[in-house]
Protein backbone atom coordinates (compact mmCIF):
# COMPACT_ATOMS: atom_id res chain seq x y z
CA UNK A 1 0.00 0.00 0.00
CA UNK A 2 2.92 2.34 0.73
CA UNK A 3 4.20 1.82 -2.84
CA UNK A 4 0.80 2.76 -4.28
CA UNK A 5 0.65 5.89 -2.16
CA UNK A 6 4.06 6.95 -3.44
CA UNK A 7 2.72 6.62 -6.98
CA UNK A 8 -0.24 8.83 -6.04
CA UNK A 9 2.04 11.42 -4.46
CA UNK A 10 4.14 11.53 -7.62
CA UNK A 11 0.99 11.99 -9.68
CA UNK A 12 -0.15 14.86 -7.43
CA UNK A 13 3.16 16.69 -7.92
CA UNK A 14 3.29 16.00 -11.67
CA UNK A 15 -0.26 17.10 -12.44
CA UNK A 16 0.07 20.22 -10.28
CA UNK A 17 2.93 21.36 -12.55
CA UNK A 18 1.24 20.39 -15.80
CA UNK A 19 2.26 23.08 -18.33
CA UNK A 20 -1.03 22.84 -20.21
CA UNK A 21 -2.70 24.77 -17.35
CA UNK A 22 -0.26 27.65 -17.49
CA UNK A 23 -0.59 27.94 -21.29
CA UNK A 24 -4.36 28.02 -21.27
CA UNK A 25 -5.76 31.51 -22.01
CA UNK A 26 -8.58 30.81 -19.54
CA UNK A 27 -6.14 30.30 -16.70
CA UNK A 28 -4.06 33.29 -17.77
CA UNK A 29 -7.17 35.42 -17.21
CA UNK A 30 -8.28 33.57 -14.09
CA UNK A 31 -5.41 32.06 -12.07
CA UNK A 32 -7.86 31.53 -9.20
CA UNK A 33 -9.63 28.95 -11.33
CA UNK A 34 -6.29 27.30 -12.03
CA UNK A 35 -5.76 26.82 -8.29
CA UNK A 36 -9.30 25.50 -7.90
CA UNK A 37 -8.71 22.88 -10.59
CA UNK A 38 -5.37 21.89 -9.06
CA UNK A 39 -7.09 21.38 -5.69
CA UNK A 40 -9.88 19.31 -7.22
CA UNK A 41 -7.24 17.19 -8.94
CA UNK A 42 -5.46 16.51 -5.65
CA UNK A 43 -8.70 15.70 -3.86
CA UNK A 44 -9.69 13.33 -6.64
CA UNK A 45 -6.43 11.41 -6.24
CA UNK A 46 -6.40 11.36 -2.44
CA UNK A 47 -10.05 10.39 -1.87
CA UNK A 48 -9.96 7.81 -4.67
CA UNK A 49 -6.81 6.31 -3.16
CA UNK A 50 -8.60 5.98 0.19
CA UNK A 51 -11.62 4.35 -1.41
CA UNK A 52 -9.43 1.70 -3.05
CA UNK A 53 -8.82 0.25 0.41
CA UNK A 54 -6.05 -1.96 1.73
CA UNK A 55 -6.62 -4.63 -0.91
CA UNK A 56 -5.96 -2.33 -3.85
CA UNK A 57 -3.91 -3.57 -6.76
CA UNK A 58 -1.40 -1.57 -8.78
CA UNK A 59 -3.57 -1.67 -11.92
CA UNK A 60 -6.42 0.00 -9.99
CA UNK A 61 -4.15 2.79 -8.85
CA UNK A 62 -2.75 3.31 -12.34
CA UNK A 63 -6.28 3.55 -13.73
CA UNK A 64 -7.20 6.31 -11.27
CA UNK A 65 -3.98 8.22 -11.96
CA UNK A 66 -4.72 8.00 -15.68
CA UNK A 67 -8.26 9.29 -15.08
CA UNK A 68 -6.85 12.24 -13.12
CA UNK A 69 -4.92 13.36 -16.20
CA UNK A 70 -7.82 12.92 -18.63
CA UNK A 71 -11.16 13.43 -16.84
CA UNK A 72 -12.71 16.90 -16.84
CA UNK A 73 -12.75 18.97 -13.66
CA UNK A 74 -16.53 18.57 -13.36
CA UNK A 75 -16.18 14.78 -13.61
CA UNK A 76 -13.48 14.78 -10.96
CA UNK A 77 -15.57 17.06 -8.74
CA UNK A 78 -18.47 14.65 -8.96
CA UNK A 79 -16.24 11.73 -8.01
CA UNK A 80 -14.78 13.65 -5.05
CA UNK A 81 -18.32 14.32 -3.81
CA UNK A 82 -19.17 10.64 -4.12
CA UNK A 83 -15.98 9.58 -2.34
CA UNK A 84 -16.56 11.97 0.58
CA UNK A 85 -20.24 11.08 0.81
CA UNK A 86 -19.33 7.38 0.87
CA UNK A 87 -17.07 7.93 3.89
CA UNK A 88 -19.53 10.15 5.74
CA UNK A 89 -22.37 7.68 5.14
CA UNK A 90 -20.36 4.95 6.86
CA UNK A 91 -19.49 7.29 9.72
CA UNK A 92 -23.08 8.41 10.26
CA UNK A 93 -24.31 4.82 10.23
CA UNK A 94 -21.68 3.92 12.84
CA UNK A 95 -22.74 6.82 15.07
CA UNK A 96 -26.37 5.73 14.69
CA UNK A 97 -25.43 2.27 15.93
CA UNK A 98 -23.72 3.87 18.95
CA UNK A 99 -26.30 6.51 19.83
CA UNK A 100 -29.73 5.25 18.86
CA UNK A 101 -31.52 3.15 21.47
CA UNK A 102 -32.19 -0.52 20.76
CA UNK A 103 -35.96 -0.98 20.53
CA UNK A 104 -35.84 -4.60 19.38
CA UNK A 105 -35.35 -6.14 22.80
CA UNK A 106 -37.98 -4.53 24.98
CA UNK A 107 -39.04 -0.95 25.56
CA UNK A 108 -37.04 1.94 24.09
CA UNK A 109 -34.67 3.84 26.33
CA UNK A 110 -36.03 6.92 28.04
CA UNK A 111 -35.69 10.27 26.33
CA UNK A 112 -33.45 12.82 27.99
CA UNK A 113 -35.92 15.72 27.68
CA UNK A 114 -36.69 17.53 30.96
CA UNK A 115 -40.05 16.61 32.43
CA UNK A 116 -42.83 19.18 31.80
CA UNK A 117 -44.31 20.78 34.91
CA UNK A 118 -48.01 21.37 35.50
CA UNK A 119 -47.37 25.11 35.31
CA UNK A 120 -45.98 24.83 31.79
CA UNK A 121 -49.23 23.26 30.62
CA UNK A 122 -51.23 25.93 32.42
CA UNK A 123 -49.48 28.84 30.69
CA UNK A 124 -49.78 27.26 27.27
CA UNK A 125 -46.19 26.33 26.35
CA UNK A 126 -47.63 23.28 24.61
CA UNK A 127 -48.74 25.57 21.80
CA UNK A 128 -45.45 27.48 21.76
CA UNK A 129 -43.43 24.30 21.35
CA UNK A 130 -45.70 22.75 18.75
CA UNK A 131 -43.66 24.18 15.89
CA UNK A 132 -40.34 22.94 17.22
CA UNK A 133 -38.84 19.86 15.57
CA UNK A 134 -38.80 16.67 17.62
CA UNK A 135 -35.48 15.62 19.16
CA UNK A 136 -35.23 11.81 18.99
CA UNK A 137 -34.14 9.86 22.06
CA UNK A 138 -30.47 8.88 22.14
CA UNK A 139 -28.28 6.99 24.57
CA UNK A 140 -27.00 9.24 27.39
CA UNK A 141 -23.35 9.25 26.30
CA UNK A 142 -21.03 12.19 26.88
CA UNK A 143 -19.11 13.73 24.00
CA UNK A 144 -15.93 11.96 25.20
CA UNK A 145 -17.67 8.59 25.43
CA UNK A 146 -19.03 8.94 21.91
CA UNK A 147 -15.58 9.95 20.66
CA UNK A 148 -13.99 6.86 22.20
CA UNK A 149 -16.61 4.55 20.70
CA UNK A 150 -16.14 6.26 17.32
CA UNK A 151 -12.42 5.45 17.53
CA UNK A 152 -13.28 1.79 18.16
CA UNK A 153 -15.07 1.79 14.77
CA UNK A 154 -12.64 3.83 12.66
CA UNK A 155 -9.29 3.60 14.48
CA UNK A 156 -9.14 7.36 15.00
CA UNK A 157 -10.90 10.27 16.63
CA UNK A 158 -10.12 13.95 17.30
CA UNK A 159 -8.82 15.70 20.42
CA UNK A 160 -8.61 19.41 21.27
CA UNK A 161 -5.58 20.37 23.37
CA UNK A 162 -2.82 23.02 23.45
CA UNK A 163 -1.04 23.25 20.11
CA UNK A 164 2.57 22.10 19.81
CA UNK A 165 3.42 25.13 17.66
CA UNK A 166 6.14 27.12 19.50
CA UNK A 167 4.35 30.49 19.36
CA UNK A 168 2.54 32.46 22.05
CA UNK A 169 -0.56 32.83 19.86
CA UNK A 170 -0.84 29.15 18.90
CA UNK A 171 -3.68 28.46 21.35
CA UNK A 172 -5.60 25.21 21.02
CA UNK A 173 -4.79 22.67 18.31
CA UNK A 174 -6.57 19.79 16.61
CA UNK A 175 -5.01 16.37 17.15
CA UNK A 176 -5.69 13.03 15.55
CA UNK A 177 -5.79 10.25 18.12
CA UNK A 178 -5.16 6.95 16.34
CA UNK A 179 -4.30 6.26 12.71
CA UNK A 180 -5.80 7.35 9.39
CA UNK A 181 -4.81 6.75 5.76
CA UNK A 182 -4.36 9.40 3.09
CA UNK A 183 -7.66 10.57 1.63
CA UNK A 184 -9.63 10.01 4.85
CA UNK A 185 -12.26 12.54 5.92
CA UNK A 186 -10.93 13.60 9.33
CA UNK A 187 -13.08 16.57 10.30
CA UNK A 188 -16.06 18.70 9.31
CA UNK A 189 -15.95 22.50 9.50
CA UNK A 190 -19.00 23.35 11.66
CA UNK A 191 -21.10 26.47 12.05
CA UNK A 192 -23.28 28.96 10.21
CA UNK A 193 -23.18 29.02 6.41
CA UNK A 194 -23.50 32.44 4.72
CA UNK A 195 -24.03 32.70 0.97
CA UNK A 196 -22.90 35.98 -0.66
CA UNK A 197 -26.53 37.15 -0.52
CA UNK A 198 -26.28 37.26 3.29
CA UNK A 199 -22.78 38.68 3.81
CA UNK A 200 -24.18 41.80 5.45
CA UNK A 201 -25.68 39.69 8.21
CA UNK A 202 -22.27 38.35 9.27
CA UNK A 203 -21.46 39.77 12.73
CA UNK A 204 -18.87 42.55 12.54
CA UNK A 205 -19.55 43.30 8.85
CA UNK A 206 -17.65 44.61 6.89
CA UNK A 207 -14.57 43.84 9.06
CA UNK A 208 -15.87 40.34 9.71
CA UNK A 209 -12.44 38.91 10.51
CA UNK A 210 -11.45 41.57 13.06
CA UNK A 211 -12.97 39.73 16.05
CA UNK A 212 -13.43 36.27 14.60
CA UNK A 213 -10.67 33.80 13.69
CA UNK A 214 -13.08 30.99 12.84
CA UNK A 215 -14.25 32.13 9.40
CA UNK A 216 -13.45 30.18 6.25
CA UNK A 217 -14.38 30.78 2.59
CA UNK A 218 -15.12 28.26 -0.15
CA UNK A 219 -14.13 28.92 -3.76
CA UNK A 220 -17.78 29.67 -4.60
CA UNK A 221 -17.85 32.56 -2.09
CA UNK A 222 -19.72 30.71 0.65
CA UNK A 223 -18.47 31.69 4.14
CA UNK A 224 -18.73 29.39 7.16
CA UNK A 225 -18.56 30.88 10.67
CA UNK A 226 -17.59 28.22 13.22
CA UNK A 227 -17.43 30.54 16.21
CA UNK A 228 -21.02 29.88 17.35
CA UNK A 229 -20.38 26.10 17.36
CA UNK A 230 -17.38 26.34 19.71
CA UNK A 231 -16.84 22.86 21.28
CA UNK A 232 -20.28 21.50 20.49
CA UNK A 233 -22.23 20.02 23.39
CA UNK A 234 -23.18 16.88 25.27
CA UNK A 235 -26.52 16.06 23.67
CA UNK A 236 -28.56 15.97 20.49
CA UNK A 237 -30.49 19.21 20.49
CA UNK A 238 -32.12 21.98 18.48
CA UNK A 239 -29.35 24.37 17.47
CA UNK A 240 -30.11 27.96 16.53
CA UNK A 241 -26.62 28.96 15.44
CA UNK A 242 -26.16 31.62 18.10
CA UNK A 243 -23.85 32.21 21.05
CA UNK A 244 -23.06 34.89 23.59
CA UNK A 245 -19.83 36.12 21.97
CA UNK A 246 -19.65 39.84 21.16
CA UNK A 247 -18.56 39.98 17.52
CA UNK A 248 -19.29 43.67 17.21
CA UNK A 249 -16.59 44.90 19.53
CA UNK A 250 -14.90 47.88 17.88
CA UNK A 251 -11.30 47.60 16.74
CA UNK A 252 -8.76 49.22 19.07
CA UNK A 253 -8.13 52.76 17.81
CA UNK A 254 -4.48 51.92 17.29
CA UNK A 255 -5.50 49.26 14.75
CA UNK A 256 -8.27 51.20 13.02
CA UNK A 257 -7.39 53.16 9.89
CA UNK A 258 -9.38 56.01 8.34
CA UNK A 259 -10.70 53.53 5.81
CA UNK A 260 -11.82 51.21 8.61
CA UNK A 261 -13.68 54.04 10.34
CA UNK A 262 -15.40 55.03 7.10
CA UNK A 263 -16.51 51.46 6.41
CA UNK A 264 -17.72 51.05 9.99
CA UNK A 265 -19.89 54.15 9.69
CA UNK A 266 -21.28 53.34 6.23
CA UNK A 267 -21.66 49.57 6.47
CA UNK A 268 -23.05 47.86 9.55
CA UNK A 269 -24.27 44.29 9.95
CA UNK A 270 -27.95 43.84 9.19
CA UNK A 271 -30.02 42.37 11.99
CA UNK A 272 -31.67 39.03 11.55
CA UNK A 273 -35.31 39.35 10.54
CA UNK A 274 -38.20 36.90 10.62
CA UNK A 275 -37.26 35.43 7.24
CA UNK A 276 -33.77 34.57 8.48
CA UNK A 277 -34.89 32.40 11.40
CA UNK A 278 -33.13 29.05 11.36
CA UNK A 279 -32.80 26.00 13.56
CA UNK A 280 -32.01 22.34 13.15
CA UNK A 281 -31.76 19.22 15.30
CA UNK A 282 -28.02 18.46 15.35
CA UNK A 283 -25.81 15.99 17.16
CA UNK A 284 -23.71 18.38 19.23
CA UNK A 285 -21.48 15.50 20.41
CA UNK A 286 -20.28 14.83 16.85
CA UNK A 287 -16.59 13.80 17.23
CA UNK A 288 -15.77 15.09 13.73
CA UNK A 289 -17.12 18.64 14.17
CA UNK A 290 -13.80 20.28 15.03
CA UNK A 291 -12.30 21.39 11.71
CA UNK A 292 -12.10 24.97 13.02
CA UNK A 293 -9.37 24.02 15.52
CA UNK A 294 -6.80 22.99 12.88
CA UNK A 295 -3.83 25.38 12.93
CA UNK A 296 -1.66 26.66 10.10
CA UNK A 297 1.66 24.73 10.03
CA UNK A 298 4.73 26.37 11.57
CA UNK A 299 7.74 27.18 9.41
CA UNK A 300 9.39 24.06 8.07
CA UNK A 301 6.30 21.85 8.55
CA UNK A 302 4.05 20.74 5.70
CA UNK A 303 0.25 20.60 6.09
CA UNK A 304 -1.17 17.10 6.51
CA UNK A 305 -4.81 17.93 5.70
CA UNK A 306 -6.49 20.02 3.01
CA UNK A 307 -9.89 21.65 2.61
CA UNK A 308 -12.49 19.84 0.52
CA UNK A 309 -15.82 21.46 -0.48
CA UNK A 310 -18.63 19.02 0.20
CA UNK A 311 -22.23 19.64 -0.89
CA UNK A 312 -24.33 17.59 1.49
CA UNK A 313 -27.63 16.50 -0.14
CA UNK A 314 -30.48 17.53 2.15
CA UNK A 315 -32.48 14.56 0.90
CA UNK A 316 -30.29 12.40 3.17
CA UNK A 317 -32.57 12.89 6.19
CA UNK A 318 -30.93 10.19 8.34
CA UNK A 319 -27.50 11.81 8.01
CA UNK A 320 -28.61 15.42 8.50
CA UNK A 321 -28.24 15.36 12.29
CA UNK A 322 -24.48 14.67 11.94
CA UNK A 323 -23.73 17.56 9.58
CA UNK A 324 -22.90 20.38 12.05
CA UNK A 325 -24.03 23.29 9.89
CA UNK A 326 -27.10 25.38 9.25
CA UNK A 327 -27.63 27.87 6.45
CA UNK A 328 -28.30 31.49 7.38
CA UNK A 329 -31.61 32.38 5.80
CA UNK A 330 -32.86 28.80 5.90
CA UNK A 331 -32.44 25.82 3.60
CA UNK A 332 -35.16 26.70 1.16
CA UNK A 333 -34.75 28.06 -2.35
CA UNK A 334 -31.28 29.66 -2.66
CA UNK A 335 -30.56 33.14 -4.00
CA UNK A 336 -28.28 33.40 -7.02
CA UNK A 337 -25.49 35.97 -6.82
CA UNK A 338 -23.21 37.28 -9.55
CA UNK A 339 -19.73 38.57 -8.83
CA UNK A 340 -18.24 41.69 -10.38
CA UNK A 341 -14.72 42.25 -9.05
CA UNK A 342 -15.02 42.38 -5.26
CA UNK A 343 -18.78 42.94 -5.26
CA UNK A 344 -21.71 40.50 -5.29
CA UNK A 345 -25.14 41.31 -6.72
CA UNK A 346 -28.43 39.45 -6.47
CA UNK A 347 -29.74 38.05 -9.74
CA UNK A 348 -32.99 36.49 -8.55
CA UNK A 349 -33.81 33.18 -6.94
CA UNK A 350 -32.27 30.07 -8.39
CA UNK A 351 -34.64 27.20 -8.76
CA UNK A 352 -32.83 23.86 -8.69
CA UNK A 353 -32.07 22.38 -12.07
CA UNK A 354 -33.97 19.30 -13.17
CA UNK A 355 -32.63 16.28 -11.33
CA UNK A 356 -30.80 18.35 -8.71
CA UNK A 357 -31.61 18.26 -5.01
CA UNK A 358 -31.02 21.03 -2.44
CA UNK A 359 -27.62 20.89 -0.76
CA UNK A 360 -25.81 22.26 2.27
CA UNK A 361 -22.53 23.88 1.17
CA UNK A 362 -20.06 22.58 3.74
CA UNK A 363 -16.33 21.87 4.06
CA UNK A 364 -14.43 18.83 5.33
CA UNK A 365 -10.73 18.23 6.04
CA UNK A 366 -9.11 15.40 4.06
CA UNK A 367 -5.75 13.85 5.00
CA UNK A 368 -2.95 14.21 2.45
CA UNK A 369 -0.83 11.38 3.87
CA UNK A 370 -0.97 8.66 6.51
CA UNK A 371 -1.31 10.23 9.97
CA UNK A 372 -0.71 8.69 13.38
CA UNK A 373 -1.23 10.43 16.74
CA UNK A 374 -0.22 13.92 15.63
CA UNK A 375 -1.45 17.48 15.31
CA UNK A 376 -3.38 18.36 12.16
CA UNK A 377 -2.12 21.30 10.10
CA UNK A 378 -4.10 23.10 7.40
CA UNK A 379 -2.68 25.62 4.91
CA UNK A 380 -4.66 28.80 5.64
CA UNK A 381 -3.62 30.44 2.36
CA UNK A 382 -3.93 33.99 3.65
CA UNK A 383 -4.15 36.72 1.06
CA UNK A 384 -0.84 38.45 0.38
CA UNK A 385 -2.64 41.74 -0.23
CA UNK A 386 -3.29 42.19 3.52
CA UNK A 387 -1.06 42.31 6.54
CA UNK A 388 -0.42 38.79 7.74
CA UNK A 389 0.05 37.79 11.39
CA UNK A 390 3.63 37.29 12.51
CA UNK A 391 3.10 33.55 13.00
CA UNK A 392 2.01 33.02 9.38
CA UNK A 393 4.58 31.51 7.03
CA UNK A 394 3.29 30.78 3.49
CA UNK A 395 3.38 27.13 2.51
CA UNK A 396 3.37 28.07 -1.18
CA UNK A 397 3.35 31.78 -2.06
CA UNK A 398 2.19 31.10 -5.63
CA UNK A 399 -0.82 29.12 -4.39
CA UNK A 400 -1.76 31.98 -2.07
CA UNK A 401 -1.60 34.45 -4.97
CA UNK A 402 -3.73 32.26 -7.24
CA UNK A 403 -6.26 31.55 -4.49
CA UNK A 404 -7.04 35.25 -3.98
CA UNK A 405 -6.31 36.70 -7.42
Amino acid sequence: MAFLFNRFQEAVKTLAKNPMFAKSPIFARDPRHLQFEADVNRLFLYTSYYRLGDNAEEKDAEEIIDMASKASVSEQQKQVQENVHYQLTNMCQAMDSILLPDTKNGAPEANNHPRRSGLSFAVGTEVASANKPDVPATRPLTRTELSNKFRDHFQYTLDIRPSQIPHKDAGQGLFLSGEANAGAVLAIYPGLIYSPAYYRYIPGYPRIDACNNYLITRYDGTIIDAKPWQLGGDSREIWYGSDSVDYNAALPKSQESNSDRAWRMLSKPLKKGHSENFREVLERRNPLAFGHFANHPPKGTAPNVMICPYDFPLTEKDMRVYIPNITFGGEEEPITMKRFGSFWFKSGRSGNKVGESPVLKTLVLVSTRSICDEELFLNYRYSNSKKRPEWYTPVDEEEDKRRWS
